[in-house]
């Protein structure tokens, strides 16, 4: 809203309908006589007023109020001029509604043709045995003639011959080329390897060597143990346990994520169950024999004890790797070597556990000194006698 001041015109008009002060005025006297003429001025002081107009943005008048001179303005506010609504927007002719599109109609698939009828199974064609504990059985085997030379790839492959029914090959280590010469022998065959690295000082190494001789192919192995009975033979467990975790990261850079482990005694286990517990699971060689207290029959019950035992306190599964009787040497108390004997504690293994055992060996080790403390008996261990190799 807008103030201005009218023109000078329109104050006039409205200054002459106001009342009016008095002007000069003349007195007449009679006219016969001589006539004198007085002229008599009044002055008054008049406090003329102003009319302010306010208007709106267009110029149109709203209101007026008057200001008189020598007195403050009101001090109200002006009346705000008077609200116009807002223009509505003409109305919108009624959008057409969307036609509904045409839906595609779902095509006939061609069925495809039936499957051929299954041929006959191929030779060995059974499912691979799982990686880790759960196998039904195996046997260890061991590379080397009896002057403790190694065994050629023939030699190795006639062994081979007659090893037949297990699930599981275990090896000690990667020397002689034990690892491609076994895998060659039984290519073609279900079997897995539970291989070893034997030398805690040369994980690296035989890490690489075990690489290069399962050329990839990590399904054929069951599992990789780091040292066989270390702390039994006086090495520290500490030193076991680094060897464990050196192994597991140096066959993973090789592509290798199965279960690592390390092998020892069920008593060393039982004394130091951090071994077991840095591993995939517990694997103990375990033998009735020297105990002196067992005889042959009782074997089975024997192992058995330690498995839960050692299970029960590390909360991982065991895995028997070494266990049997020897079929000739010296007697140790109510253990007697024969190979009458060697068929009772076999019955009886396998009889008190029906998985996850490995036994020791496939052929009498006859590179393998005999002692007292093995009393005489530490080459005949073998389940099928000499290597036909031999």
């Amino acid at each position: 809203m807008k103030t201005i001041l009218l023109p000078a015109i329109f104050l006039a008009l409205l200054h002459l309908a106001a009342p009016q002060p008095h002007r000069p005025r003349h007195s007449h006297l009679k006219r016969n006589g001589p006539v004198k003429v007085h002229t008599q001025v009044e002055y008054v002081t008049v406090s003329a007023e102003d009319v302010v107009v306010y208007v709106d943005a267009q110029g149109n008048p709203v209101t007026t109020t008057t200001i008189y001179r020598n007195q403050p303005p009101p001090t109200s506010t002006p009346p705000p001029p008077p609200s116009n609504p807002p223009p509505q927007p003409p109305p919108q002719p009624p959008q057409p509604q969307p036609q509904p599109q045409p839906q595609p109609q779902p095509q006939p698939q061609p069925q495809p043709a039936p499957a051929p009828a299954p041929g006959p199974d191929k030779p060995n064609s059974a499912a691979p045995v799982l990686s880790g504990p759960g196998f039904k059985s195996g046997v260890s085997y061991s590379p080397y003639n009896a002057d403790n030379s190694c065994k050629s790839t023939q030699q190795v492959a006639t062994d081979f011959t007659k090893i037949s029914g297990y699930d599981v090959i275990r090896l000690y280590g990667t020397d002689c080329n034990q690892v491609s010469n076994v895998m060659a022998a039984a290519k073609g065959s279900n079997v897995k390897f539970f291989l070893g690295i034997f030398d805690l000082a040369q994980v690296q190494k035989e890490a690489e060597t075990i690489s290069n001789a399962v050329k990839g192919d990590w399904s054929r192995v069951n599992a990789v143990s780091v040292g066989n009975e270390m702390v039994n033979k006086g090495t520290n467990p500490g030193t076991v346990i680094g060897a464990i975790g050196q192994a597991r990261n140096a066959l993973k850079d090789h592509g290798y994520n199965g279960p690592v482990t390390s092998v020892d005694t069920m008593v060393a286990m039982t004394n130091h169950p951090e071994i077991c517990k840095a591993s995939d699971f517990c694997a103990i060689n375990c033998h009735a024999f020297f105990d002196g207290k067992v005889p042959a029959e009782k074997s089975g019950e024997f192992i058995k004890g330690w498995v839960d035992k050692i299970g029960k306190a590390t909360g991982k599964t065991v895995v028997v790797t070494e266990t049997g009787w020897p079929t000739r040497g010296d007697t140790n108390g109510a253990a007697v070597p024969s190979p009458e004997n060697h068929k009772a504690a076999m019955k009886s293994i396998q009889g008190a556990l029906s998985n996850n055992v490995i036994f020791y060996s496939a052929y009498n080790d006859m590179w393998k000194k005999n002692g007292q403390g093995t009393f005489n008996a530490e080459q005949y261990w073998g389940i099928m006698g000499n290597a036909p190799s031999a």
